[in-house]
């Protein structure tokens, strides 16, 4: 079961109310180099300037990106080419990055292909070194730039140091 490590930059904190404007995600593997990035014409009228900001793009930009169906059904088959088996969804922040995700499968595929579960990479750090008051970001070798491929890059070097470096006992088939 391989696991997918997303990120997500948004117009606001909830979907449904404000949109996903983009998203990366990346096989967790050594090398790193299956990646998928999608860039989402926004879903409502509503959208906080400050948040949007963080993406690196414009409202009128935003306009400008695909449908987010279309987005979507590529992704799904995406992880469909590049996982065997069920996926598992990790990332920085899943208790943001999961909302988005989950709800726009369910809302525009009908179906969320990594199931109803997602992991925190956070929470794993913490767990592994047994200290909830740290880090894992100083694991990270790719800069943290919002972009969110370069992002999901930075937060999968930090797993695969946890399994190489720190004894994670963890399974990326």
């Amino acid at each position: 079961m391989p696991y997918v490590m997303v990120d997500v930059e948004s117009d606001g904190p909830i979907p449904g109310d404000y949109s996903m404007i983009s998203f990366g995600a990346i096989i967790v593997e050594p090398q790193l180099n299956r990646t998928f990035y999608g860039q989402l014409q926004p879903i409502s009228e509503k959208f906080i300037p400050d948040a949007l900001a963080v993406s690196g793009f414009d409202r009128e930009a935003t306009l400008a990106f695909a449908d987010p169906a279309e987005v979507m059904t590529s992704f799904r088959d995406w992880l469909k080419a590049n996982c065997k088996g069920r996926c598992l969804f990790i990332s920085d922040n899943n208790g943001f990055d999961w909302q988005f995700i989950n709800w726009y499968f369910h809302h525009f595929v009908g179906t969320n292909p990594f199931g109803f579960s997602s992991t925190n990479l956070g929470s794993l750090y913490k767990g592994l070194v047994k200290d909830t008051f740290v880090n894992f970001k100083h694991l990270r070798k790719t800069k943290h730039t919002h972009n969110p491929v370069d992002d999901a890059r930075g937060n999968a070097e930090a797993l695969l140091t946890m399994k190489d470096k720190m004894e994670l006992k963890i399974s990326l088939d």
